[in-house]
């Protein structure tokens, strides 16, 4: 593989086949590292290895390895006494099982090593284990040591190479316990169905076509630093700090933006609609701040405040009791006024009907005289 310098040689031991190979690295970083520099005078910023016993600096080729001991002993180990260890896997890749490669937890996988074929000899048994492990679908669990340890992994084909991933030894992953929620929570089947919504709206991404924004931001801001330019001011963006989001309204707006950015029609429905829909009210509910926490806030666009509709609603209240309190002071005084005119009513009746008896009586008395003379 011409400029890529290979990190290990050895080879892949397959049974009794051997495969000479090379170990190159598969992935390359483009991280922007950034140097340490004096603030006074922008000077580098080095560090330096020194002797502690002759307190002077020394070189790479004066440095070696050593283990501490738990009293504090520097133990020396020299790179031929650990090359000269009795492992299998010292300058081999041993293949100890074919497994399917979901038993293998992506938690596990670490580095990744491109395995190419070291010499003419090599070619041959390098295809054959590739095509085995293409018709059988299946991946290989190595051993093999690199950087003073021996270690895991596991062999796949990437096109036409077999590659290597270097895996954590199982008892390196952490329990998830401690990571877990500890509170109870039910998701209800609404909210998953908004979720599947927004999953089939966001769909599949050629990962290919994703970039580092960062990094070519950082890029555009160097440039424009080394040319004497201010750097553009970052565009505005949609702050969310202080919020607190319903889960079934931020769903409903996350599949429509989704929507809009696929260039699908989305419908202009509001919460309130999600809500009717969904038969829930979806809310967007502001954190109160500690001002708003201590001073009333201001209502705006003519609304009235609490208590200016409380009081309206009070002197509303007074209004209907005094029209109440009339009507029937009214009613009171009509009934008055009623029953007077009856009595006045009874009493000329009975002063009529006076009137009419003494009458018969006086005609009564003058008739009897006059009957009596006659005879």
């Amino acid at each position: 593989m011409p400029h890529v310098r290979s990190i290990w040689n050895g080879a892949i031991s397959f049974g009794l086949v051997s495969i000479p190979i090379k170990v190159v690295n598969a992935t390359e970083s483009h991280s922007i590292s950034f140097r340490q520099v004096h603030l006074d005078d922008g000077g580098r910023i080095r560090y330096r290895k020194f002797c502690e016993l002759e307190d002077r600096e020394v070189t790479t080729g004066e440095i070696g390895k050593a283990y501490e001991d738990a009293d504090g002993t520097l133990i020396p180990i020299t790179d031929e006494e650990l090359s000269a260890l009795p492992i299998p896997t010292a300058r081999t890749i041993e293949i100890v099982a074919f497994v399917p490669a979901e038993r293998i937890d992506p938690l596990q996988m670490d580095t990744a090593y491109y395995l190419a074929a070291n010499g003419v000899p090599a070619t041959k048994p390098y295809v054959l284990l590739r095509e085995a492990l293409k018709r059988s679908q299946k991946v290989a669990v190595a051993k093999f040591a690199l950087r003073g340890r021996e270690r895991l992994g596991m062999l796949r084909v990437v096109d036409d190479v077999i590659a290597m991933h270097g895996l954590l030894w199982p008892d390196e992953i952490r329990s998830t316990e401690e990571v877990a929620p500890d509170a109870s929570v039910t998701v209800r089947d609404k909210e998953l169905d908004l979720a599947d919504a927004l999953m089939d709206t966001l769909g599949e991404v050629e990962l290919t076509e994703l970039h580092d924004d960062y990094r070519e931001a950082v890029e555009e801001l160097v440039a424009a630093k080394a040319s004497g330019e201010l750097p553009a001011a970052p565009p505005a963006g949609e702050r969310v700090g202080g919020k607190v989001l319903d889960l079934m309204a931020a769903l409903e707006k996350s599949v429509r933006a989704a929507k809009v950015s696929r260039g699908e029609e989305a419908g202009e429905e509001t919460g309130e609609e999600a809500g009717a829909r969904t038969g829930e009210s979806a809310e967007v509910t502001p954190l109160p701040s500690r001002r708003s926490a201590r001073t009333a806030p201001k209502e705006v666009g003519g609304k009235k405040s609490t208590s200016t509709a409380r009081k309206t609603a009070a002197k509303k209240t007074v209004a209907k009791s005094t029209a109440k309190s009339t009507a029937k002071s009214t009613g009171q005084a009509a009934g008055k006024a009623t029953a007077t005119k009856s009595t006045a009513k009874k009493t000329a009746a009975k002063k009529t009907t006076a009137k009419k008896a003494t009458g018969k009586k006086t005609a009564a008395k003058k008739a009897t005289p006059r009957g009596r003379a006659s005879a």
